[in-house]
């Protein structure tokens, strides 16, 4: 009797993230990625949203739990270079974040082991632009992160949160219709122990 109890009290208080769908915001990340990050909870819902065009293009999407945790990501084309991404982090100050980056697809995370913050740069010149048009260059810029309490916390934390924000950019790049596309890699490497 206690077994069937407790297997009822978890299906359905405990399952809410594993009853969206396969893939959340118009199939641009895996349910997985958001089971990794959040707490269990009762509910989940997902949220997604589209803005501009070209150089205006958004691309937004939402987690959220009953729990009051939210794992939220924007990606926005953006006239940037690698440089001033960095600088913006503060990564040029010497500030707490860790950092990788595979065929032109770059990726950071701020040190703190109670908040998920995660960056993704991918250089992109969207559909429509002229890329001399640009001060600097056009690239998708990706900032993903969780309000609230995280199902993990410290490294694993970091990495979900950078896994939620690549799989945004790749969903973005296809949409923001990036001129002379390129095969992007299915993942990036992981952050290094310890970071």
């Amino acid at each position: 009797m206690g077994g069937a109890v407790w297997f009822g009290y978890v299906q359905v208080f405990t399952k809410g993230l594993e009853r969206l769908p396969t893939k959340v915001c118009e199939g641009a990340v895996e349910r997985d990625v958001a089971i990794q990050t959040l707490p269990r909870t009762r509910t989940a819902e997902e949220s997604s949203e589209r803005r501009g065009q070209g150089e205006d293009f958004e691309f937004h999407c939402r987690i959220y739990t009953s729990t009051g945790s939210i794992l939220t990501g924007a990606a926005r084309v953006r006239d940037a270079y690698t440089q001033s991404w960095l600088r913006h982090y503060g990564v040029n100050e010497g500030s707490e974040v860790i950092r990788v980056s595979t065929n032109g697809v770059q990726a950071l995370a701020a040190l703190d082991d109670s908040h998920g913050t995660s960056s993704v740069y991918l250089a992109c010149v969207p559909g429509g632009v002229q890329a001399e048009d640009a001060t600097e260059s056009y690239a998708i810029v990706t900032e993903a992160s969780i309000v609230g309490e995280g199902r993990v916390s410290g490294a694993a934390l970091r990495q979900a949160v950078t896994d939620f924000a690549y799989q945004l950019t790749q969903h973005a790049y296809e949409l923001a219709e990036c001129q002379a596309p390129r095969d992007l890699p299915e993942d990036l490497p992981r952050y290094k122990a310890g970071g």
